[in-house]
C-alpha cells in the first residue's frame, strides 16, 4: 500500500511503497544480540505503571486496549507472551497505517500518527526480546525508521534512543564481518566533470564570510543571490569527518530513508521508494551499467532521524538575521549521483544550500520574471517551471529566453544564498551531497 511522505517535495505528494525487504543474511544471535534486550529495557521505563498511552478521544477505545495490551506484553516474563507481543504490536501498525494513508498527509491528525509510533516501539521491542538474529535486528532498526519517518515523537523521542542502541550492534557485527574478510563493499570512483562555463556576465557574486551586516545589508533585504566562500570549512563534513561513502555506510548504511526514483519530480514516471542507504548507494551511486533508474535522497530530514550526521554539520550564522528560533529553520539533505536535476522551481523561505561533496551547476531566476517561466497551471505544481532550463521547447515558450538570470556551479566549501521565492533549477555534475537550510 503506498503511503504519503511527510516532506513534501515542492508541493507535489511524494508516494512511497512500504514493501521493501532489507536485504540481509540470516545469521545465528551472537552473545552480543543476546545482551541486546538488557539494553533497550534499561532505555524504557521500568514498568507499564511509567509508560504513558494517553490519547484523545479520536483513536477508538478498542485501539487504546491493544495498545494497553502490547504495553502488557512488553512487560510480562511470560515465555508464551512472545507471539502475542508481535501480533499485537502488528495489529497496532496495520490499523494506524490505514489512518495515515486515508486522505492527504496534512489532514493526518497526530494522534494517529503517535499511536504508530508507539506500534514501532512495541514491535521493534518483541523483536529484540529473545537473542535476535541479525537479521531481525535490522529489521527493528527499520521499524524504527518507520516510526520516526512517518509517526509522531512519544516519550522523550524513544524510538531515536532505541535505533542508537541497534544501530550500535549493527556497527559492532559490521566490523566483525570486515575483520573476517566479509563481503567487499561497493565504492565509486571519482571522475572529473563537465563543468559548464560560467560567463562574467551572468555570474552569482562571490564573497568570502561577509560580516552579518554586510550580508544583511547587500544581499539579505536587496534579496540578492551570492556564494559564500569560506564559511563552512570548520565542519567536520569537510575536514575531520569527510562524508566519503564509506563513511555515510559506516553511519548509517542500514538506516531507511525515502528516495526519489525518476529524472524529475514533474515526470509522470516519477515516484518514491524506501531503501536502506547501503541499497541506495549500491543501486543508484555506485550503480553498473543497465542498472536501475536515477534515484535521489532529495529534501529529506536526514539530520532530524540520524543525530549523528547532524554533529558534521554547524547551522550558518546568517540564520540568526531571521525572525524565528533555530527551531523553525528546516534542514535537509540532498544525495545522489551526477545527473539528478531539481526542476526550476521557488520556494517560500529564503534558503542557504551548502555544498558538501561533489559540484552542482544551479540557475536563478528572479520573481519578478516570474511570467516567462511558465509555471504549472496544477495547484500541486504552481511553483514549479514547465520549462526544461538546459533545453527550453521555444515553441511552446517563447518568453522564456528573453528571462535574464544568474548562474554559478558550487564546490565543496561554498554556500549559496537563495532569497525567498527565488527561481532556481539545480543539476549535480558528479556524485554530491548538498544540506539546505530554509529560513524565515
Amino acid at each position: 500500500m503506498p503511503l504519503c511522505c511527510r516532506s513534501a517535495r515542492d508541493g507535489r505528494r511524494r508516494v512511497v511503497t512500504a514493501g521493501h525487504v532489507v536485504r540481509t543474511a540470516q545469521t545465528r544471535p551472537s552473545s552480543s544480540m543476546a545482551s541486546l534486550w538488557s539494553k533497550i529495557s534499561a532505555a524504557l521505563p521500568r514498568n507499564e505503571e511509567q509508560l504513558p498511552l494517553r490519547f484523545s478521544d479520536k483513536v477508538e477505545a478498542s485501539v487504546v486496549e491493544m495498545l494497553r495490551t502490547s504495553r502488557r506484553l512488553l512487560y510480562s516474563d511470560d515465555d508464551a507472551a512472545a507471539a502475542g507481543r508481535m501480533l499485537s504490536a502488528q495489529i497496532v501498525l496495520d490499523v494506524s497505517w490505514e489512518r495515515l494513508n486515508a486522505g492527504t498527509w496534512r489532514h493526518v491528525d497526530k494522534e494517529w500518527r503517535r499511536v504508530y509510533s508507539y506500534g514501532c516501539l512495541f514491535k521493534a521491542a518483541a523483536l529484540c526480546r529473545h537473542g535476535p538474529s541479525a537479521d531481525q535486528v535490522l529489521q527493528a532498526v527499520r521499524t524504527c525508521d518507520m516510526g520516526l519517518l512517518m509517526g509522531a515523537a512519544i516519550m522523550d523521542d524513544i524510538l531515536q534512543v532505541v535505533v542508537g542502541i541497534l544501530q550500535g550492534e549493527v556497527r559492532r557485527s559490521t566490523e566483525l564481518e570486515k575483520e573476517g574478510g566479509g563481503a567487499e563493499v561497493k565504492t565509486k570512483k571519482m571522475e572529473c566533470p563537465r563543468v559548464p562555463v560560467i560567463r562574467e556576465e551572468t555570474a552569482v557574486p562571490r564573497v568570502k564570510c561577509p560580516s552579518l551586516e554586510s550580508f544583511s545589508a547587500n544581499y539579505l533585504l536587496p534579496l540578492k543571490p551570492v556564494v559564500l566562500e569560506g564559511t563552512i570549512e570548520h565542519w567536520p563534513a569537510l575536514n575531520r569527518r569527510p562524508w566519503s561513502l564509506e563513511y555515510l555506510r559506516d553511519v548509517a548504511g542500514c538506516r531507511t530513508v525515502p528516495v526519489e526514483v525518476g529524472s524529475r519530480y514533474t515526470d509522470e514516471e516519477w515516484s518514491q521508494t524506501l531503501l536502506t542507504l547501503n541499497d541506495f548507494i549500491d543501486r543508484h551511486v555506485v550503480k553498473e551499467e543497465g542498472a536501475e533508474g536515477p534515484g535521489y535522497l532529495a529534501q529529506h530530514q536526514l539530520f532530524d532521524q540520524i543525530p549523528e550526521l547532524k554533529e558534521d554539520i554547524r547551522l550558518p550564522d546568517y540564520c540568526c538575521l531571521g525572525e524565528g528560533d533555530e527551531d523553525d529553520i528546516t534542514v535537509n539533505a540532498w544525495f545522489g549521483p551526477g545527473g539528478t536535476v531539481s526542476p526550476l522551481h521557488q520556494d517560500p523561505q529564503q534558503n542557504f544550500l551548502a555544498q558538501v561533496v561533489g559540484s552542482k551547476y544551479i540557475r536563478l531566476y528572479s520573481p519578478e520574471d516570474t511570467d516567462k517561466l511558465y509555471p504549472h497551471p496544477s495547484p500541486l505544481l504552481h511553483n514549479t517551471s514547465q520549462v526544461e532550463v538546459e533545453n527550453p521547447d521555444a515553441g511552446r515558450f517563447p518568453e522564456f529566453a528573453g528571462a535574464p538570470y544568474a548562474e554559478c556551479v558550487l564546490r565543496p566549501g561554498d554556500v549559496l544564498f537563495i532569497p525567498v521565492r527565488h527561481w532556481h533549477y539545480v543539476r549535480s555534475l558528479e556524485l554530491s551531497f548538498s544540506v539546505s537550510f530554509w529560513w524565515s
